[in-house]
């Protein structure tokens, strides 16, 4: 069952807005378009010339509105919250579960990281929120459309078992990489959290002397290191979370990560999984050939992150 005959069919919130000291949602016409991007906000980014969308006047509602219009809507079943630690093929995943018309993949919505940040909001509040703008994201549009998976952003580890308090009964999956090549990743193209200051560094518990005392470079080691340690904590907490490594190649990555949030998909959506893996995760017209790093060495420390990283591997073996 759909829900054509919900007002608000095909409209998602997209974006926290703060204005005169109160909160709003700015929302977006869909249409026909699903979330099949790398990205959500390319998604997003195709809607807007939509005649909805193009308007000089934008479509805005309360908290309070958010929560109450999100009660009468039907959501497909969220099977499970992706976590990563950045360059560790989490987009590759997101891809290869995305070709399966069953699937409504939402990769890294900012306004997933919007209310999670947000200091506006109590933790009640915020619960409500989180599960309205979700039950939004995963509304049935098309038929076919049975499960939802959500992909964070690689410092939402930092929130996990807050999530783990709104969402006791889903799987939770931890995929990450090896630290050196993690990190000539970035080298080549950083991400915005591994430079100093762009997120707060007390999103990842880093003082202000710490940054002080290293370099650059060692500063994206550090931010490594803090995401390798949230994923050893909460997996020793956890009872329903697996560990998906990268090195293990990312067919067995899509393969266990399948079996994890016991989803029955045909023999023909699996083959459309795992075709899309020989296409490179941000261009599906591009053959995946590997990744090339630059030989020189990283000036960088590896003797922590490395020590997390064979501790993450040791338990994936362990458990």
């Amino acid at each position: 069952m759909e829900n054509l005959n919900h007002p608000l069919s095909n409209w998602i919130p997209y974006k926290l807005v703060e204005k005169d000291s109160d909160v709003y949602f700015e929302w977006i016409y869909l249409a026909d378009k699903k979330f099949a991007d790398p990205f959500f906000d390319e998604t997003i980014a195709k809607c807007k010339s939509h005649e909805y969308n193009s308007k000089l006047l934008r479509v805005v509602s309360t908290v309070e509105n958010l929560i109450d219009w999100s009660a009468a809507l039907i959501p497909v079943d969220l099977k499970s919250v992706v976590f990563h630690v950045s360059r560790c093929g989490s987009t590759m995943l997101s891809q290869s579960l995305a070709t399966s018309a069953e699937n409504i993949m939402i990769s890294e919505a900012p306004i997933i990281d919007e209310i999670l940040r947000s200091d506006n909001f109590g933790l009640d509040k915020k619960s409500a929120l989180l599960k309205a703008v979700i039950t939004f994201l995963g509304q049935k549009r098309f038929p076919e459309q049975k499960n939802l998976i959500l992909k964070l952003d690689a410092w939402h580890i930092f929130n996990a078992g807050y999530l783990r308090s709104i969402f006791p009964k889903i799987p939770f999956a931890l995929l990450y990489r090896n630290p050196i090549e993690v990190l000539k990743s970035h080298q080549k193209m950083i991400g915005m959290h591994m430079v100093p200051n762009l997120l707060p560094p007390s999103v990842f518990g880093i003082t202000a002397k710490e940054i002080n005392e290293i370099s650059f470079q060692q500063y994206g080691a550090l931010v490594l290191e803090r995401y390798f340690q949230g994923f050893i904590d909460f997996y020793e907490a956890d009872q329903n979370v697996t560990l998906l490594n990268y090195n293990d190649g990312m067919k067995n990555v899509v393969e266990k990560f399948v079996s994890f949030i016991n989803v029955d998909y045909s023999i023909s959506e699996l083959e459309k999984m795992y075709e899309r893996l020989k296409k490179h995760s941000k261009n599906e017209n591009a053959i995946f050939e590997g990744d090339f790093f630059k030989e020189e060495e990283l000036e960088i420390d590896f003797i922590e992150v490395e020590k997390l990283h064979e501790k993450l591997k040791d338990m994936l073996m362990t458990y």
